[in-house]
């Protein structure tokens, strides 16, 4: 009999609350697929106790961690650096050991940018964006930098939203508007791609339509929503009666999980077995 192997390496998430994060079930079946000895933990981490979970990572040597919020922000003066496009948007969700060294990376929409990029590519497209979020942010930022033509960020709250377009003007090669987000709000003309950045459509709360003109989807555009439960939202439901091209949700967490483990580990993971760990427990 084999001696067990006390060695293994650590990962995990810091949120508030702990319970009922997808991602636990995704990476762990990856880790599993690949034949590593690495564990995902999920543990229950309020602002106040942020700075000693940070320092219990880095004691321990942990390969990294993700952030959800309200850490995403809070957790960067307690970093030894920042990646790119997390220094632009001011937002860490995923934390990597780089020989002893804790640096923050922003996966949210670098995993929107893959599963958008594999139905059209960015460069040179007009953009629409509802929201001015965190995951707004990242996925205006991503596209931005991958030279997108032009941002339209859509948001009630004025402020927020100009905010995101002056990061995009100042920070990045593109272009970007704001509009205020007015009642049945008509999709631009000139958009060649909408994404839904809001919670808007989410099981657990009220409000499952976005407040557009559904007609203004034209046949052909590429309509996106970052949901994941539903997969299958009701502004994809309503796009795809028009012809539009959707992308769900789901493969965007799913190639966050990808991004975050080839960071922790310099592996590619299996995205079957993600996207059906994922599927079992929805």
């Amino acid at each position: 009999m084999s001696k067990p192997n006390f060695l293994s390496k650590l990962t995990g998430s810091f949120s508030t609350p702990a319970d009922g994060n997808p991602t636990v079930a995704m990476v762990e079946a990856a880790y599993k697929a690949a034949n590593l000895n690495i564990r995902y933990i999920n543990t229950e981490v309020f602002p106040d106790g942020l700075q000693d979970a940070v320092n219990g990572a880095r004691a321990m040597n942990w390969l990294g961690f993700n952030l959800s919020a309200p850490h995403k922000v809070s957790v960067i003066p307690m970093l030894d650096g920042l990646g790119e496009s997390a220094s632009i948007m001011g937002a860490v969700n995923c934390v990597v050991n780089r020989d002893g060294k804790l640096i923050g990376e922003n996966t949210d929409g670098k995993g929107f940018l893959t599963a958008f990029s594999e139905v059209l590519s960015p460069e040179g497209k007009t953009i629409c964006i509802f929201g001015a979020g965190g995951a707004a942010r990242a996925i205006a930022v991503e596209l931005a930098l991958v030279k997108a033509k032009k941002i339209i960020v859509v948001n009630r709250n004025i402020e927020r939203g100009e905010d995101l377009v002056d990061t995009i003007r100042t920070r990045t090669s593109a272009t970007a508007e704001f509009i205020q987000w007015t009642p049945k709000f008509s999709i631009p003309a000139e958009v060649d791609a909408i994404v839904n950045a809001t919670t808007i459509g989410m099981e657990q709360f009220e409000g499952k339509e976005l407040d557009i003109d559904f007609n203004s989807i034209r046949s052909g555009m590429v309509v996106s929503d970052v949901i994941v439960n539903p997969p299958n939202t009701h502004l994809l439901q309503q796009a795809a009666k028009r012809g539009a091209v959707t992308i769900d949700g789901v493969g965007m967490l799913v190639y966050q999980g990808i991004i975050g483990i080839k960071y922790w580990t310099g592996l590619d993971s299996d995205q079957t077995v993600m996207r059906n760990a994922l599927e079992e427990i929805a």
